[in-house]
């Protein structure tokens, strides 16, 4: 039976990045993109149907959160992930990376140290150093092809280097990984210790594969809400990148009203029309589709393993528990990290994203997104075969 997901939509005439850029990211435009993290499916209808409302009112004047797109935040967060959130709890930013940066700005100091996992998402380092702070790396472990915390290894980098601020990526990209509340309450307990404040990006936090379920670092010790920051965003679940539009969680009072400040210094609050309506209809109108999404993108992750377990039994991969994001081995190719990134684009005709972007730890390692019709995640494999053996 057909899904609403298999329908292929041209994205070539459009101001697009993963379909419009080919030639400027990987030097052709024969690639098939499967490389930044947006989904090639339609966005949902009820999103689409109330922004197409706005535009039939005929008047984009200026606009205020209303609040039912509270109420709409409060109960997603509270139904889904077990958040308890007021209204004054929750800040509105035009996106997870300004969000960070928002926050190392407002709560640490030029030259003093934050930690982050390697590998991990680049613009969380990009962050750090374009402002002038440390960038203090945990490599991560591995371990049964899943990312594990290195907790000793952790401690001794966040005394000896004075560490200020955690950046967590939860569920992790680019491995996937959803961190268990176990490990989540050790790393909490480090920072409490330490007097470390923790972002928490949890924007891939409703892309969470069956059995595993997403545990959100705030709901699990009411003492964590007073130094842990999460953010989140309808954007990636519901596949709204270009309305921009994110939320900050913070339920310490201080640290909100420190946040508060230094928002109104730049009005970084102040975000579009389109923003708060399309995020309010995702919220309160969409979850039957995200359950559909979330079948589809399990089946798509299903075809991919099968499909490295037999053509492809000597690489090695990760099979991710969260978002739609699957990190593979290439050391196999005998290539440097910057010989791989254009072997699978002018080899395997396939743009992916090179795991060095990653980290240190991310070398030999690519990314694929499989939030595509299964048509293009076939194609997509058997250009990754060809670039495999044709070296």
């Amino acid at each position: 039976m057909e899904s609403k997901f298999d329908e292929i939509i041209d994205r070539t005439n459009q101001l697009d990045i993963k379909w419009g850029q080919s030639e400027k990211v990987f030097g052709s435009t024969d690639v098939l993109p499967m490389w930044i993290a947006d989904m090639d499916f339609a966005s949902p209808k009820p999103v689409l149907d109330a922004l197409k409302s706005l535009l039939d009112s005929r008047i984009l004047g200026y606009t205020a959160p209303p609040d039912s797109l509270y109420q709409a935040i409060i109960d997603w967060q509270k139904e889904r992930h077990h958040m308890e959130l007021t209204k004054e709890a929750i800040l509105f930013s035009p996106g997870v990376v300004p969000s960070i940066a928002l926050i190392i700005q407002t709560f640490t100091k030029e030259n003093e140290a934050i930690m982050i996992h390697d590998p991990v998402y680049t613009p969380f380092s990009n962050m750090i150093t374009l402002n002038h702070r440390r960038c203090v790396r945990s490599t991560l472990i591995v371990e049964q092809n899943q990312f594990k915390m290195d907790f000793i290894e952790m401690e001794k980098q966040m005394v000896e280097q004075q560490v200020k601020l955690f950046i967590l990526c939860n569920p992790q990209n680019p491995g996937g990984r959803v961190w268990s509340k176990e490990e989540l309450i050790q790393l909490a307990e480090l920072c409490k210790k330490h007097q470390i404040l923790i972002i928490s990006d949890e924007i891939h936090g409703d892309l969470i594969f069956q059995p595993y379920q997403l545990a959100s670092l705030v709901t699990l010790d009411s003492s964590y809400q007073e130094f842990v920051i999460t953010l989140s965003a309808a954007t990636k679940t519901f596949n709204l990148a270009g309305i921009k539009t994110s939320m900050i969680y913070v339920q310490n009072k201080f640290l909100a009203d420190q946040l508060k400040s230094a928002q109104a210094k730049t009005e970084q609050s102040n975000l579009t029309t389109f923003g708060y309506i399309g995020t309010e209809a995702a919220l309160t109108k969409c979850g039957p589709w995200l359950t559909d999404l979330l079948q589809y993108l399990s089946e798509n992750l299903e075809i991919i393993c099968a499909f490295f377990d037999k053509e492809l039994p000597d690489v090695a991969y990760m099979k991710p528990q969260g978002t739609y994001l699957f990190w593979f081995d290439c050391s196999s190719l005998n290539m440097t990290d910057a010989e791989l990134a254009a072997h699978f684009a002018t080899v395997g005709k396939i743009g992916l994203n090179a795991g060095a972007a990653y980290g240190p730890a991310g070398s030999q390692y690519m990314r694929l997104n499989f939030a595509a019709p299964k048509s293009l995640i076939n194609e997509g494999l058997n250009r990754i075969k060809a670039a495999f053996e044709n070296r």
